[in-house]
């Protein structure tokens, strides 16, 4: 497609460049201890009129037309993924970037969760409307999942904003729709069952964006999907299997809590309750490190803790105050975040009936930083708790963050939140088409609930506009850039035979990885 000056203009920050950082001189984060922060995302939208706000959604599709988003082809001057990925790793644990590679080594769905930085570059090069949200950063379909709100009922949300900034809100929608791609694929799905998914998933986000237009911003603010809609959802769309499938993931998640991660992660030594090492996965403090190291770092941790309760509101101070740290261990988690420091720290309060998980997970640079801009906040915890609370419906109420010094005298930004509370997580490798589908719009929709509340809704959904323009050229975008990340999977792959890279855990494969179908 030919692009005129104004499409290129519009094409990532302007250049498909990185993009200049902002000074970060004073610390702004110091200013408010407790404070949300806001992201300025609806610039002058409280000032214009809903007529206005749409005329300017409509006027982008002059510069950025609709159809231009089925666009993907990898830019002359492309950085070698390996060497994103290689970049990456060298702030992360040596001894732990093996599994990292390992485990995207899997198959190519795993990579492309851990691949978040490659696709960062790719699409700021991609075609752009020019508005902007805060954006999950990482929205693949398992960031998707059920979580616990603090009135106790189960939502359906973004769980992972490792990644979150402010940006162009089609990245997060191409991410999600290449993700639904290569998941279909592994399953065995047709061409036809693929692009039904993904036309699917992204005509959902379109008419939510649609709804939330029409609405009013508190009752944007309050939308949310809970379990009875979830269930009201199946009850038309799935078979019987599906259903009752989801009746017991239902139920699964609800007993996901702290009390089942004691039952699983503790034992009692001596009559003290402490956690089970599993080595590399979860390792105790004193299993990991000699006895003066442990103590220094378990010191460290300790005033980790401190600081970041300071974060909190004052009433949930006050209740983390009741419970004392009793043990503590290094945790490995997902897939895109091995090697960063993760620690998991457990609390108890009234008796040993009364356990809490907490868990420090350190935050880095956001991917999307040297292309969308870098964040107005100085402390990476910070920027991820505030894009949390701003894109999720309901959130941890323990959540907050902290900067500390390490052992090795470097400075490191961490968040804490609950282990486990009501978690449920989907396996995309048991669905067949009808259930990927369903799944597929909710994320869809969720994904546009969180977009509503700090971008312009009402510009983004006159752009989109009633018909399926833009539905059909990101599911065409979504199985081009499919086959960029089976590309990139196979260069991983040869780079750990060439031993260029080293991982652990797998055999060193390149192909497509299908399995196939099971369940619903």
């Amino acid at each position: 497609m030919k692009q005129t000056e104004a499409t290129k203009a519009k094409r990532g920050t302007g250049t498909g460049r990185k993009a200049a950082a902002e000074p970060t001189g004073v610390d702004r984060d110091r200013e408010d201890e407790a404070g949300s922060g806001g992201v300025a995302t609806v610039s002058g939208a409280a000032m214009r009129s809903p007529e206005e706000r749409a005329r300017l959604g409509r006027a982008a599709r002059a510069d950025a037309p609709r159809s231009s988003h089925a666009e993907f082809a990898p830019a002359p001057d492309r950085t070698d993924p390996v060497e994103t990925l290689e970049r990456q790793s060298a702030t992360r644990l040596p001894e732990l970037v093996p599994i990292r590679y390992g485990r995207m080594l899997e198959s190519p769905f795993r990579f492309y969760r851990g691949a978040a930085a490659i696709m960062a570059e790719d699409l700021s090069r991609t075609p752009g409307s020019g508005l902007r949200t805060q954006l999950c950063g990482d929205a693949h379909l398992m960031n998707f999942r059920l979580l616990a709100s603090p009135e106790r009922n189960l939502l359906f949300d973004i769980n992972d904003f490792d990644e979150t900034l402010p940006g162009p809100w089609e990245w997060d929608v191409k991410r999600l729709a290449t993700s639904m791609v290569i998941a279909a694929r592994e399953n065995g799905f047709d061409d036809g069952e693929r692009r039904s998914i993904v036309r699917g998933t992204v005509r959902s986000y379109r008419e939510q964006m649609r709804r939330f237009a029409g609405m009013r911003d508190l009752d944007v603010w309050y939308a949310k999907a809970d379990a009875e809609l979830l269930q009201s959802l199946a009850a038309g769309r799935l078979q019987a299997r599906g259903r009752k499938r989801l009746s017991s993931e239902l139920a699964k998640a609800r007993g996901r809590d702290s009390l089942q991660a004691a039952r699983k992660l503790t034992e009692v030594v001596g009559g003290r309750q402490r956690i089970v090492s599993d080595p590399p996965m979860l390792t105790r403090l004193e299993d990991l490190l000699p006895g003066a190291d442990a103590e220094r770092v378990e010191d460290l941790l300790r005033e980790l803790l401190g600081g970041y309760r300071r974060t909190l509101e004052p009433d949930r101070q006050h209740l983390l105050e009741q419970f004392g740290v009793v043990d503590m261990a290094r945790k490995v988690v997902g897939v895109g975040s091995v090697g960063t420091r993760c620690w998991v720290m457990l609390l108890i309060g009234r008796d040993s009936g009364d356990p809490l998980f907490l868990q420090a997970k350190e935050a880095d640079t956001s991917v999307l930083a040297p292309y969308a801009g870098a964040s107005r906040y100085a402390l990476q915890g910070k920027r991820v708790v505030v894009g949390q609370r701003l894109m999720q419906s309901a959130g941890d109420i323990f959540l907050g963050w902290e900067r500390t010094l390490g052992m090795d005298g470097v400075q490191r930004d961490f968040y804490v939140r609950q282990l486990r509370d009501w978690k449920g997580v989907v396996d995309p490798s048991r669905m067949v088409p009808r259930g990927m589908g369903v799944f597929g719009e909710l994320c869809g929709a969720t994904l546009a609930r969180a977009h509503a509340r700090s971008g312009d809704r009402i510009a983004i959904a006159a752009y989109l506009g009633r018909g399926d323009v833009f539905d059909r050229a990101v599911a065409a975008f979504a199985e081009a850039y499919a086959d960029q990340n089976e590309r990139d999977f196979a260069a991983l792959g040869k780079a750990a035979k060439a031993r260029r890279v080293r991982a652990e855990g797998v055999a060193v494969a390149g192909g497509r990885g299908a399995r196939a179908r099971k369940g619903s």
